[in-house]
């Protein structure tokens, strides 16, 4: 609770709009009626009035202050068919297609962030990835420069000599199976700069193998960390982005001082690292799952990393408080995202 409790705290300085296309699920409500009291700005939620009131009157929770859009009746909805036609013509849609997606939550919501109408995105809770990433890539689509969307999650663990106060930002956990080198930078420098903006402190990423420093001898996914590592601190020196990268290293090394002692010497990253980057994402989707489950961590993610505007895409096991940190930390991107990502966002969809 001591990292997100420091981003509610943040957001509630500048308040900000983020829609949950899943409004008729129960922990949605309950993370939007939590994200409106703690004044941390505009929730927005979509589906039919009448269930979403009667999912509130069985929770026995208020709605005031809570906005509800059903894009079935929306005035909205019949401009952003047309805008989503003129994005996706190329690829073969039709008028009547862009119509129809326009009723799903997941793609209103979508082109509500792509076009101002929210300054954040959170889905997930009852939809699987690909329904809440689709209408993202399509409508949304990646930030300048940015090769691989990717996505992170933050966990926050009760051993406070393990990350940064006992906060860790891993990647990627929930969209790239096989990352190469280009995209494994690309996920390392947009973790590198969004770690300092959540943390205010340098960022220290740890580019993580079953090898350190060739320990394990020759294999073709040691090299390719090793690779990665190069080219995110290249491409960081170009972007100035002051952080500390440092592969390949074992998990232990990368988090204990003393096995980091052991293992290696003049690092500024093993056994202080604050960001961990998976060579794959059987590795960081399990990691993520086992440090939450049987290290007992608050898991906030998954944070959506090199999109144009700021949204995340939760677990369908996500809890309302869960929702609500992930709905925090999107609120804190949205406040400064130029910083994070410069260029993004310089056109609306459609134009």
């Amino acid at each position: 609770m001591r990292f997100i409790g420091n981003v509610i705290e943040k957001l509630q300085r500048h308040p900000k709009r983020v829609v949950f296309p899943e409004g008729e699920e129960p922990r949605i409500l309950q993370a939007a009626r939590q994200f409106q009291a703690l004044r941390l700005g505009a929730p927005i939620v979509l589906g039919e009035p009448a269930k979403i009131k009667a999912v509130a009157e069985d929770l026995k929770i208020s709605l005031d202050g809570i906005r509800i859009i059903n894009p079935a009746t929306s005035e909205d909805a019949e401009n952003f068919a047309q805008r989503f036609y003129r994005v996706r013509r190329e690829k073969g849609l039709r008028q009547t297609e862009a119509r129809e997606a326009m009723l799903q939550p997941n793609y209103y919501g979508a082109m509500m962030l792509a076009m101002h109408q929210a300054d954040g995105l959170v889905s997930g809770a009852s939809h699987i990835t690909g329904s809440v990433l689709r209408p993202l890539f399509q409508i949304v689509r990646a930030a300048p420069d940015i090769d691989a969307v990717s996505s992170c999650m933050v966990m926050e663990v009760e051993d406070t000599r393990i990350g940064e106060n006992g906060v860790l930002f891993m990647a990627d956990c929930g969209v790239i199976p096989e990352p190469n080198v280009d995209q494994l930078a690309d996920i390392a420098v947009s973790m590198a700069r969004l770690a300092r903006h959540m943390l205010g402190v340098k960022s220290r990423v740890a580019m993580l193998s079953f090898s350190t420093k060739g320990s394990s001898g020759a294999h073709p996914s040691i090299g390719k960390m090793q690779a990665a590592t190069a080219l995110a601190r290249n491409k960081a020196a170009l972007m100035n982005i002051e952080a500390d990268f440092d592969g390949e290293l074992q998990v232990d090394a990368a988090l204990v001082p003393e096995i980091a002692s052991r293992k290696l010497h003049d690092s500024h990253v093993a056994g202080r690292a604050n960001v961990l980057i998976f060579p794959d994402l059987n590795s960081g989707n399990i990691a993520s799952k086992l440090v939450g489950l049987v290290g007992h961590a608050n898991s906030y993610g998954q944070v959506l990393l090199g999109l144009n505007r700021p949204a995340a895409d939760v677990s369908r096991g996500s809890t309302p408080h869960d929702i609500l940190g992930v709905a925090a930390i999107i609120g804190v991107q949205a406040t400064d995202y130029q910083k994070l990502y410069p260029g993004a966002d310089k056109h609306l969809p459609g134009e």
